[in-house]
């Protein structure tokens, strides 16, 4: 698909999900019972330096399903008092994260796991200030390459099952982060690193989800969610969204809303048919 030119009606269906479901909504809505997203969560706490390492740790366990990693990140914030920065840069997880317990943390993480990833936040935090100036130092401006940084960084540590080891895969909850980091002018991205790191060079964070949302719009072939495949994703999205590929993010979330209100196949219609009257169905919203 890279290279290829999105058509007119899809670029249009993208920019109009894009506009309705970038903004706060998108992170909880009021009444609520639980955020709807977990970047939420730095936007609940004050300090860039706090916003920060909450958003990265709030980002390290966003996977699986929301009804577990939303309260497994409201556990952490509450241990830390709200000051997940002071809380790791003090080391005052080792009295909540024990060292070396194989006690489950949060599904495949250990608190073995958890504390070998805290104590190597904390030694970058102390050589670097902040992940922040890690990033800086080594990503040139690039997304790609404050991915490759961070997992270069975190993979080689004994807490190195919370951060993928390299960027082969899609690394999905890192560029996650890094868009929340990067992006400014957005009521969900916090924008931080936008005078280091450039929004037009994220990567899109791909995962098996958003892989089927683009490739029922043609945006995407194949199913595999790999580094190379949010880069071609990323590629046609800058297209849509010069400047800012990953707006295309919320067009993608947005697009997958609409499909999941679209009747269920009746006799003979196929998926196919389905996914062609959301589209047309939205395009006329």
């Amino acid at each position: 698909m890279c290279g290829a030119r999105v058509d007119g009606s899809t670029r249009a269906l993208l920019r109009r999900y894009a506009a309705r479901y970038e903004n706060a909504g998108f992170m909880m809505e009021p009444g609520d019972a639980a955020p709807r997203d977990p970047s939420w969560f730095m936007h609940q706490v004050e300090g860039d330096a706090n916003r920060e390492a909450t958003a990265f740790l709030a980002s390290c366990l966003s996977f699986g399903s929301r009804s577990q990693f939303i309260p497994r990140i409201q556990a952490l914030v509450d241990c830390a008092g709200g000051d997940v920065d002071g809380w790791v840069r003090g080391g005052l997880f080792e009295r909540d994260v024990r060292c070396g317990c194989g006690e489950c943390f949060y599904r495949f993480f250990t608190h073995g796991h958890m504390n070998a990833f805290l104590r190597e936040f904390r030694r970058l935090m102390d050589e670097h200030g902040t992940l922040g100036g890690f990033v800086r130092a080594r990503a040139g401006g690039d997304g790609f390459e404050a991915v490759r940084a961070i997992c270069g960084r975190f993979g080689r540590c004994a807490g190195a099952a919370v951060v993928p080891a390299d960027a082969k895969s899609a690394c999905k909850r890192v560029c996650m982060f890094l868009r929340w980091m990067a992006r400014d002018g957005s009521p969900v991205d916090l924008g931080l690193w936008s005078g280091f790191i450039d929004k037009a060079r994220l990567v899109m964070p791909l995962d098996t989800h958003v892989v089927r949302q683009a490739a029922r719009l043609g945006l995407a072939s194949g199913a595999a969610s790999s580094m190379s495949a949010a880069r071609r994703l990323t590629a046609v999205m800058s297209e849509v969204f010069p400047g800012d590929p990953l707006r295309g993010d919320f067009a993608l979330f947005g697009y997958g809303v609409s499909l999941r209100r679209t009747s269920r196949p009746q006799g003979g219609s196929s998926v196919r048919n389905v996914c062609e009257k959301a589209k047309g169905k939205a395009l006329e919203q």
